[in-house]
């Protein structure tokens, strides 16, 4: 009966390890899937040549941004003027925006110009970086009046 008993107790020990490895194992898949699935941005060259149709119709009336304002956060109510050169964001004290936010990471994300647009990319954050509701994977475009979320901070850019 003891022996029963303890070979009971292996195997439910036993089970209760392989619970444990498929768990984790499918919190990852789960994890590596959302960047998958919620790519935002344009698309790149290759869906453009497989779906022409996905192409973008050039707007020429774009009004090219001039400043940033933070809308909500610790420093809302800040304006920064757009001079061409990039900003970076984060707690480091070498950002040109330092943010004071536990949810933002030292090095953050970089706004960017490129010809008169500019483009927001997440540098490997932790909690990452949001375009409206979406969170980047790769560098987007960011159009006037579209809001950016870092961590407690909410930027937008004015034409």
């Amino acid at each position: 009966m003891n022996d029963l008993v303890l070979s009971l107790f292996r195997l439910g020990f036993l089970v209760l390890i392989w619970l444990l490895v498929l768990s984790i194992v499918g919190a990852m898949r789960r994890d590596l899937a959302i960047g998958a699935r919620a790519r935002t941005g344009a698309p790149s060259a290759r869906a453009l040549k497989k779906n022409p149709e996905l192409a973008e119709p050039e707007v020429s009336t774009r009004k090219a941004a001039s400043t940033l304002h933070i809308v909500e956060g610790p420093l809302a109510g800040r304006s920064i003027p757009l001079q061409g050169e990039p900003i970076m964001f984060g707690r480091a004290q070498d950002a040109t925006v330092v943010l004071e936010d536990d949810y933002a990471s030292g090095r953050h994300a970089r706004l960017f110009p490129q010809g008169s647009r500019w483009f927001i990319e997440d540098l490997g954050s932790t909690n990452g970086t949001f375009v409206g509701d979406s969170q980047l994977t790769r560098a987007q475009p960011v159009e006037p009046g579209q809001r950016i979320r870092i961590g407690k901070t909410v930027l937008e850019l004015k034409a």
